[in-house]
């Protein structure tokens, strides 16, 4: 875990990214697994939705009864779910030396609201920097797939994910483009391959991980 400040014992942050059907809840359930497996206590979550206050907030956001919401309304209630899973969730375990395992952050308001809705990418970071305290993960992987293949793999859409090919095209974008301004920090796996091998390939980056903590 990375902060401005902090001294206290801390434990390891991974986040996972990705559009619509990328496998993110696959992959979290199989490192979760494997971090266990290591004697590791692993704490999964979400977002929105990995509090109580966050699941109403999850509600409104994807409730496709909730219609059209001004982008700026949107990104402030993610950053509002944000900060209250920083400092009800994240926050706590990492200071207790366990694993977290989010299924969506800071990024997910970069790519969504950013590039997606087209707000100011700097005014949604600054956003999210003051709702998580400047929180930053040890590691995001992004599952990155054509939001074409991913749409396909389930029926049914929230608000969000009945949006237009072109903002689910501008959101994939927006990924990519984090983590190349970022390498160090990021994994880009395909997630058209594969479970197995998109597990491999993560399990191979969390390894590296472990051995530098």
């Amino acid at each position: 875990m990375t902060t401005e400040a902090s001294s206290l014992p801390t434990g390891i942050f991974v986040v996972f990214e990705g559009g619509e059907g990328s496998g993110k809840t696959t992959q979290i359930a199989r490192l979760a697994a494997f971090m266990r497996a290591k004697n590791l206590t692993v704490v999964t979550t979400r977002e929105p939705g990995g509090t109580v206050v966050g699941q109403s907030i999850r509600a409104l956001l994807l409730d496709p009864a909730t219609g059209e919401l001004s982008p700026r309304t949107e990104a402030l209630l993610y950053a509002a779910d944000r900060a209250e899973h920083v400092a009800a969730v994240i926050a706590p375990a990492l200071s207790n030396g366990d694993v977290v395992l989010s299924d969506r952050y800071i990024d997910s308001s970069l790519a969504y609201q950013g590039a997606g809705r087209e707000l100011k990418l700097d005014d949604v970071a600054l956003l999210s920097q003051w709702a998580t305290d400047s929180l930053v993960p040890d590691l995001t992987v992004v599952l990155d797939i054509d939001p074409r293949v991913g749409m396909s793999r389930f029926e049914g859409a929230d608000r969000l994910e009945a949006l237009s090919l072109d903002f689910h095209d501008r959101v994939r974008q927006g990924f990519l483009d984090l983590a190349a301004h970022e390498p160090s920090r990021y994994l880009v796996v395909d997630a058209t391959q594969s479970p197995d091998v998109v597990e491999s390939l993560i399990q191979a980056r969390i390894v590296e991980l472990l051995d530098q903590a």
